[in-house]
């Protein structure tokens, strides 16, 4: 008998020597089955219910993130917000994330990841005097691997995450060090179970906490509150806290918070395991499901980069005011549109409707910071004056010479006229249909070749042409420029052929460009589905014929029916570029179906490679739904050549791909109920609403290359295809501006500069570049205007922010993500 009190008083004493640090903490969701008005409510009810357990129980500590959640109270709630502020400065109310919103964490961009932080550490400093450490995403449905570069660099050591559980990716613990390839380190943790609770008591949640921690790892958080539409910790579950921590037969249990718990974690020196890899899948329908909210996503975020850039050029050239006030407003509109549940289409219907307003706002303020910007330069442009000219000004916005197709709307046109550069050499120029239909008004088309980051007068002259220029080879059926020779078949509007000319290689492995009708009865999420294999139908062509022909392109449009949807592919082919554009027009009649378009290749000893953001990843060929960014691409071996070759697709809207051995695969969209979460079945006499129902556009393209994706410029093309040239026609003026000029030149091709912005804090430019290809570099970037120059080395797959101060006797400064020097 004594032997048995003294073993439990043991046993109870071991118990009392292990952990679980209780976070007190409110999922909140601004908008999921409501829309962000409710959510809005619903953030003040939860923060006044934690400050008033506070009142009650001094111990209690509360957790909360996202901006976004504060400016609401602060704009509505001026005298809620001076006592959360008043919590904060006593420790008792601790914010984590540091970002403006808890986002889906696959389908932003790299720069999207990074003005989470600029605008929601900014945001948490100037109010409240602090900044968050630990990053904080506890139901993003899955996390990409370059984030722990940029929260390192935006000032967070530590991640919270909980998707993907454990049956969906394997971790080798609940706390790891989670690597990017630059090396970048934070400290993960994976919720156990989950990040809120709904009961009175917490005995049940507690004590399967309890059973995860194993030695040397005595420490565990155990997350409670009401969460998802807010309410946050309960009486009831801050009194069976002090009950349970009163029993021996529980772990110590403590009222804690993430910074405490990773500190003390820190200070144990534990032997964490290492992950070194992207954290998937969960909700793989997530990547395409609703293509409108992903669409004005990608335009959103390409137009206030695309913005930002001339802005900035404009402001140290012209003195044109930069709009910072209404970029950063943009750009939470943005953010805000990230939130997990709106951008992965997960939100009710309404919810997409609030969402096209912001993204609306957003764009419409870019549209309007970047016509004062480009205005402002073109009219300060040394244009000489000449009967009948039209001066257009093209704008190049990559920090690389681009040879790009250009498509304007002009008036006045006459067969005769010709079109010029600078230097009075004449370019192709070919007459395409206007997308006016009134008259009077004609579209052009040509290739032109841009300065880095700079911009280009060419010219329509009103004179006879003194040259000559050739078209490709075209009919209803097959296009062949110099270098490749594309067939597609009368019957199935498939492309059946790839092939290089100068290689005398045949890139397709079957039929390509081909839409493939797949059967979908998962829920809005796909949840516990990895792939869609379940096909019913193809699209059969009725129409494929040549509707383009001239000096600059071509054009074969194939359209295809299934059932009552259409599908429209015009296949574009270049005399002088080698990528094979694709417009598409679909028309989706279907319900509880995916469309796919499908790529077969003939390689062998295959690499599958995806874009994440602001980086990329090499992922097996097994057929799973990866999400991707703006290209996916395989690289191999060609059995006749044996040479390297492959196949890059790019694309300007799209974020779900498959690659299974030979064939890669676009998710162009996904047809379920919208807001519908297993296990609820649909009811059938009532009636629902169907996700992707009617017409969308986007643009994809093929791009065969010799060699890999690093040496085909892929990163490259890509981008060009997502930001496009800007077109002003001008008149003739005098100005100090020459009609050719660069404002960036980079000297490492792997190096691009993907930010050009004035500093949140003063004038000076704020340049943000990264390396593309995962191999360390060393590079020189220029501002040959203004005579300054970075010279720097980037390590695989590394991130760089620079200050340029305006005041040249000041130096240029490397600083983290935040626009802070680092101390």
């Amino acid at each position: 008998m004594n032997e048995t009190i003294i073993e439990k008083k043991t046993k109870s004493l071991k118990t009392k020597e292990k952990t679980l640090h209780m976070i007190g903490n409110a999922h909140l969701d601004p908008v999921w089955l409501w829309q962000w008005q409710e959510g809005f409510q619903e953030t003040k009810a939860t923060f006044r219910s934690a400050l008033d357990r506070m009142k009650e129980y001094p111990d209690f500590v509360f957790t909360n993130s996202s901006a976004a959640n504060y400016e609401w109270i602060e704009n509505n709630e001026p005298e809620m917000f001076e006592e959360i502020k008043q919590c904060i400065e006593e420790g008792r109310w601790e914010i984590v994330g540091g970002w403006w919103i808890q986002p889906d964490c696959n389908i932003p961009s790299g720069e999207s990841f990074v003005r989470q932080g600029l605008y929601g550490q900014h945001y948490f400093k100037d109010k409240f005097g602090v900044t968050a450490k630990v990053g904080y995403n506890v139901d993003s449905f899955g996390h990409h691997g370059m984030l722990p570069q940029i929260l390192k660099k935006s000032g967070l050591d530590y991640y919270v995450m909980m998707r993907p559980n454990p049956q969906e990716k394997g971790l080798p613990g609940r706390i790891f060090w989670w690597e990017s390839d630059d090396g970048s380190r934070v400290l993960g943790y994976r919720i156990p179970f989950e990040y809120c609770t709904w009961g009175k008591s917490l005995e049940k949640h507690v004590r399967r906490n309890a059973g995860e921690l194993k030695s040397p790892f005595d420490d565990l958080m155990c997350f409670y509150g009401v969460g998802n539409h807010g309410g946050g910790p309960t009486k009831e579950n801050i009194e069976s806290i002090k009950r349970l921590n009163e029993d021996p037969d529980f772990p110590k249990l403590v009222f804690s918070t993430p910074n405490r718990f990773f500190d003390e974690m820190i200070e144990k020196g534990l032997p964490f395991p290492v992950v070194h890899d992207d954290l998937q899948h969960h909700a793989s329908g997530c990547y395409s499901v609703h293509s409108g909210i992903k669409k004005w996503n990608r335009e959103a975020e390409n137009a206030l980069l695309k913005a930002e850039k001339f802005s900035a050029i404009a402001n140290w050239t012209t003195k044109q005011k930069y709009p910072l006030s209404e970029y950063d407003r943009a750009w939470k509109n943005v953010l805000f549109n990230q939130f997990h549940d709106i951008l992965a289409g997960t939100s009710l219907e309404e919810a997409y409707d609030d969402a096209r307003d912001m993204h609306g706002e957003a764009m419409s303020i870019a549209s309007r910071g970047l016509n004062y910007a480009v205005q402002s330069l073109s009219w300060r442009i040394d244009i000489e004056e000449e009967e009948g000219m039209k001066p257009i000004v093209v704008f190049n916005p990559h920090s690389w010479e681009s040879k790009v197709n250009v498509e304007l709307e002009v008036g006045g046109l006459k067969e005769s006229d010709i079109l010029v550069d600078e230097a009075g050499n004449q370019v192709a120029l070919q007459t395409v249909q206007s997308h006016a239909t009134a008259g009077g008004r004609y579209r052009v088309s040509f290739i032109a070749q841009l300065p880095a980051m700079g911009y280009r007068v060419y010219k329509i002259l009103k004179q006879a042409s003194d040259k000559t220029f050739a078209t490709i080879k075209a009919d209803d059926t097959t296009l062949e420029n110099d270098t490749y020779r594309v067939e597609i078949d009368p019957s199935t509007g498939f492309v059946t052929s790839l092939y290089d000319k100068n290689k005398n290689l045949e890139l397709l492995d079957g039929p390509a460009a081909r839409p493939v009708v797949i059967d979908d009865k998962s829920d809005t999420w796909s949840h516990n589905v990895l792939q869609y294999t379940d096909v019913v139908g193809e699209f059969k062509a009725i129409s494929v014929q040549r509707v383009e022909h001239g000096p600059v392109k071509s054009v074969i449009r194939v359209t295809s029916e299934y059932g009552k949807s259409t599908i429209v592919q015009d296949f574009i082919m270049y005399k002088e570029l080698n990528q094979i554009d694709v417009h598409v027009t679909v028309n989706w009649q279907e319900q509880f179906k995916v469309l796919k378009l499908k790529f077969p290749v003939n390689l062998i000893f295959r690499k599958g490679t995806y874009e994440i953001p602001y980086g990329s990843i090499v992922r097996e060929c097994n057929g799973e739904e990866e999400p991707g960014q703006s290209w996916i691409d395989i690289s191999g071996t060609h059995p006749s050549t044996g040479e390297m070759y492959g196949l890059s697709l790019l694309n300007d809207a799209k974020y779900s791909f498959d690659i299974h051995n030979k064939e890669m695969s676009i998710t162009v969209l996904r047809s379920p109920i919208y807001a519908h979460h297993d296990p609820k079945e649909p009811v059938e006499s009532e009636h629902y609403t169907f996700i992707d129902q009617g017409i969308q556009t986007f643009t994809y393209s093929m791009l065969p290359h010799e060699g890999n994706w690093e040496t085909a410029n892929t990163v490259k093309k890509a981008a060009e295809l997502n930001q496009k040239p800007v077109t002003i026609i001008e008149t003739y003026h005098k100005g100090e501006l020459p009609q050719k000029d660069t404002f960036i030149d980079v000297d490492a091709d792997n190096v691009i500069v993907n930010v050009m912005k004035i500093a949140e804090d003063n004038d000076d430019i704020i340049i943000r570049a990264y390396e593309t290809t995962n191999d360390s570099t060393t590079c020189k970037i220029t501002l040959p205007k203004w005579n300054r120059v970075i010279e720097t080395t980037f390590k695989p797959s590394e991130i760089k922010t620079f200050r340029i101060p305006k005041d040249a006797s000041k130096p240029i400064s490397e600083t983290n993500m935040l626009e802070w020097n680092e101390k």
